[in-house]
């Protein structure tokens, strides 16, 4: 009887967790064909490759900013470089940006959710 209401409130808790979780949140598809996890972290959310060359590695930390957009910064693993970073969510679909001098020149790729 203990172990099936222990069990019973475990579920509850994983689903309270998951409606609770920002649509931000889960594993996408780069444009390139990696895959990147988006995950809670400190405030706001971090961004890992979990595929690729460059497996394991932190690219970027956004936070909510309301209406399905993100900001904060990008990391381009391949350069090593951190950017000016924004996030648009629509459906299933999420623009990233990146931009450097102000927004003066920017790059952009939609990523897709998994």
């Amino acid at each position: 009887m203990l172990r099936r209401m222990t069990m019973t409130a475990s579920a509850m808790m994983l689903a309270i967790g998951a409606a609770n979780a920002d649509p931000i949140e889960g594993n996408w598809r780069t444009q390139s064909g990696e895959t990147a996890a988006i995950s809670d972290c400190g405030g706001g959310f971090c961004i890992t490759l979990k595929t690729g060359k460059y497996k394991g590695k932190g690219i970027g930390k956004m936070s909510a900013e309301g209406g399905g957009t993100y900001s904060g910064s990008i990391t381009d693993p391949a350069k090593d470089k951190t950017y000016s970073g924004s996030g648009t969510l629509s459906g299933g679909s999420l623009k990233m940006k990146g931009c450097v001098l102000g927004g003066l020149i920017c790059r952009s790729q939609t990523w897709t959710k998994l």
